[in-house]
């Protein structure tokens, strides 16, 4: 059909950064608003390892105060938090008045991959996924705005993320051997997700699924769902005025050689 777009296709490198910076501009507004009207807002971002989460949450943050939005990314429980309600240690985390969470992984972790690999019981899982629409609906009904998406990426495309991080120093961090071992459990995690979405895809907190083979097109589509799926306008800031410089009472800077300065480095590097 004339005129119809590639979904598959990579988003150009120059209309991508375009777009961001738009939607990035939009996310500040956003974060005024979500402070100046006391409101919470929680997003939540799940999908496979190398889906392309943590990407995303980066470029959602990259220009917010971070006072205002925290990224949550909670290690493995300790001895103590195994022994509470599940949902627990996931509240500790929630936002206050004029606060955005965002979950890199969230209590979802009990449906995906302690669920697959063996770290929950059966009876856990199960309650969990009794549990987790009534939490969610307490949440919702105390006024939290939540937001869960989940990111899907292919099996090709997550093995090619896989081998460009082992070869790669800078996120060769990003890959553990758990993340390996998702590949031999790609049907185990499919099962899983599909269980969850069934319990868990209610009205008051649905699942927005973003396709994610593209990374640039999944940021775009992401942060651009968010920005419609809120009633933010935009808050006018506060009048500031830069006050004139007052005129000096003699003061004198110190001698350079009285203090350690951080070597020139940059003086050394060929153009």
């Amino acid at each position: 059909m004339a005129g119809k777009k590639d979904r598959s296709a990579a988003l150009p490198r120059g209309l991508y950064e375009r777009e961001l910076l738009r939607l990035q501009t939009e996310l500040v507004k956003l974060q005024e608003w979500v402070r100046a009207e006391g409101a919470r807002l929680v997003v939540v971002f799940e999908g496979r390892d190398a889906a392309g989460k943590g990407g995303t949450i980066k470029r959602v943050a990259e220009h917010l105060n971070p006072r205002v939005a925290r990224i949550v990314a909670l290690p493995k429980p300790t001895e103590r938090e195994r022994t509470q309600w599940y949902f627990q240690r996931y509240i500790a985390h929630l936002p206050a008045a004029g606060e955005i969470a965002l979950f890199d992984r969230s209590w979802y972790n009990r449906a995906g991959v302690e669920h697959v690999m063996g770290y929950c019981t059966k009876e856990e899982h199960q309650r969990f996924l009794h549990q987790c629409p009534i939490f969610e609906r307490m949440l919702v009904e105390d006024g939290v705005l939540l937001r869960k998406y989940w990111f899907s990426v292919s099996d090709a495309v997550q093995e090619q993320r896989f081998r460009r991080r082992l070869d790669d120093p800078t996120r060769r961090w990003k890959l553990s051997s758990m993340d390996l071992e998702s590949i031999t459990h790609w049907e185990a995690y499919s099962r899983a997700k599909d269980e969850m979405l069934v319990h868990t895809d209610i009205a008051e907190a649905p699942w927005y699924v973003v396709e994610s083979d593209d990374k640039r097109r999944a940021r775009i589509n992401m942060i651009a769902h968010l920005l419609t799926s809120l009633p933010y306008h935009d808050v006018p800031p506060p009048a500031l005025e830069l006050p004139s410089r007052p005129p000096s009472t003699g003061y004198v800077r110190p001698p350079r050689d009285l203090q350690t300065y951080v070597p020139d480095h940059a003086a050394g590097l060929a153009d």
